[in-house]
């Protein structure tokens, strides 16, 4: 595969889909028969969603952390079914995620429309800082970032144009960084030049600590603001992004006013719960708002479906709920009820919008490689030379076994998919012959580089590997010298089960029972989701060899 060959795949990718599935019917898009959609909209690792509309469409991103293409764009005309049409960040020109984390990278994306002009600013949390990206057409390409190093240090910036002015508002240490206690922050706001996007005058001060600073309130983010009603809103995140968070707003007559909290917030939270209900959806909050034509409002937010205590492994996912506005104007999110719902009755937009691909609900997905990939894979950090072959007439996509590995910060040979439900499986064909005891392929379920399980195969075995902090650990192994192997992982909510098959019909247990809360992110930290993966590598050697996977099946239940 050529370079030109490879950069023209990833930029057709927002508008082919290289798929087949199988269905059960109704299962293409999210919203039942009965007039409801079921939550979440995006499941799986989707976090810090922020939405917008242009007149009878609606745009919708969320963060990416270390993984590339970055921040992808959503479509939607009825707010439930989704198409992912491109991203934002989808060359190596545009931004280096070298040495990045898997769980740093792109923070909390804010995406905003102005005068025909579509406008995306993200926090590159260990790198330049924050960053304005910009286009008229939202399945891109996107510009070059425009830097802000004006904003010293701040994090999840979102831009408010007010007429011909725009303002950026972001989360920032205490006053004079001299903190009153653990995790205060504040929310400030500057005037930008709108054609270079430089400062103009003065930082403000919005929000110092939180909604009630007498409450110690922390880490006060994700800021909004929105103008209706005769009013300026502040809608901003508190409490953290686990158990307590939360979401609060503040008003204002005039943007140069002080902007006062509601007396009742927060607006929308978890944290009040019984942590014991049953299917309970928690960690609520970093929310953005949306007005509908017809009048109503309606919210998303990241959300989490532990399965036990604070253990998920599907990540923080976008959710959605009406809003409402009190009689004295004060919007507060899910009205009717104290916890967020699993369904609604859906959205009032006037039209439908199925998706071309299921994004939640239970499915089968299966993926034979006989068309251009889809936008949907993702891989770790920037892909700087075409390292996997896809052949569509055959069917199937080559890896090459490089010496990167998982556990080393650059990028490997592994193309991921996200995974979107606790009970589930995903399966593939590998044709591999091993020339090295280093090299290796198969199928992993990653959450960071030091918690991951790798079931792959060796020169005479199957082996299920165990990544930790101090290296890898053998699970299992059986004996296995076939070229062919089918490898799947089932997923039970707080376990794995990884299995092997030579016909991918009667599959024998290669382990039983593994710890899935080792990849949760309770146990392992950090902010994303669970990946499935197709992985090859020769672990620190050159080599001339590949691994092909013949097809992916995702089961969702």
């Amino acid at each position: 595969m050529t370079p030109r060959f490879f950069l023209l795949i990833s930029l057709m990718a927002a508008c082919l889909v290289g798929c087949q599935r199988t269905a059960e019917p109704g299962a293409e898009t999210s919203a039942p028969t009965d007039g409801t959609f079921q939550n979440p909209i995006l499941a799986g690792f989707n976090p810090d969603p922020s939405i917008c509309r242009v007149g009878e469409d609606y745009y919708l991103t969320t963060s990416t952390f270390g993984y590339f293409p970055g921040l992808p764009i959503l479509h939607s005309k009825d707010l439930v079914n989704w198409e992912q049409i491109g991203a934002v960040l989808d060359t190596n020109q545009q931004m280096n995620l070298d040495e990045q984390r898997i769980t740093r990278g792109f923070f909390a994306p804010a995406i905003t429309h102005h005068d025909g002009w579509f406008y995306v600013i993200c926090t590159l949390i260990d790198g330049y800082g924050n960053f304005v990206s910009r286009t008229q057409d939202p399945a891109g390409p996107w510009s070059d970032p425009i830097w802000l190093p004006e904003l010293n240090g701040g994090i999840d910036p979102s831009l408010f144009f007010d007429d011909d002015r725009v303002y950026v508002v972001y989360n920032l240490g205490p006053p004079n960084n001299e903190p009153l206690y653990s995790g205060h922050r504040t929310i400030r706001m500057r005037e930008l030049d709108p054609n270079t996007f430089k400062p103009i005058g003065e930082e403000r001060l919005l929000v110092n600590g939180g909604s009630d600073i007498s409450q110690e309130p922390v880490w006060i983010e994700a800021p909004h603001i929105y103008k209706t009603k005769g009013y300026y809103y502040l809608m901003c995140a508190e409490g953290g992004t686990a158990y307590n968070h939360s979401e609060v707003v503040f008003r204002a007559k005039n943007l140069t006013d002080d902007f006062v909290p509601y007396e009742n917030n927060p607006i929308i939270t978890a944290r009040t719960l019984d942590p014991d209900r049953p299917n309970p959806i928690t960690t609520v909050g970093h929310a953005d708002m949306v007005e509908l034509p017809s009048g109503e409002w309606w919210a998303v937010f990241l959300a989490c479906r532990p399965y036990e205590g604070n253990h998920f492994n599907t990540g923080r996912e976008t959710f959605l709920a009406p809003v409402e506005w009190t009689e004295d104007g004060w919007p507060v999110i899910n009205p009717d009820f104290e916890a967020v719902q699993y369904e609604y009755p859906l959205p009032n937009t006037g039209a439908t919008s199925p998706s071309p691909v299921p994004l939640n609900g239970e499915f089968t997905y299966r993926i034979d490689f006989d068309e251009p990939l889809d936008n949907r894979w993702m891989f770790l950090r920037n892909v700087r030379r075409p390292w996997y072959e896809l052949n569509t007439e055959v069917g199937n996509v080559a890896l090459e076994l490089r010496p990167e590995a998982i556990d080393i910060r650059d990028n490997p040979s592994l193309m991921l998919r996200r995974q979107t439900h606790l009970n589930g499986s995903f399966a593939t064909h590998l044709d591999f012959t091993p020339e090295s005891a280093n090299e290796q392929a198969g199928v992993v379920i990653l959450q960071s580089e030091t918690h991951y399980y790798f079931v792959n195969k060796t020169v005479d075995q199957l082996r299920l590997l165990k990544q930790t902090e101090n290296g890898q650990e053998v699970l299992a192994e059986v004996p296995y010298t076939d070229e062919g192997v089918h490898l799947k992982v089932e997923a039970h909510e707080d376990v794995y089960n990884f299995l092997y098959s030579e016909n991918g019909e009667t599959y024998d247990s290669l382990a039983d029972g593994v710890d899935a809360k080792y990849l949760s992110t309770e146990t392992a930290g950090g902010f994303t989701g669970c990946m499935y993966g197709l992985y090859a590598t020769a672990r620190g050697e050159s080599s001339s060899n590949s691994a092909v996977f013949d097809y992916v099946e995702i089961v969702n239940e």
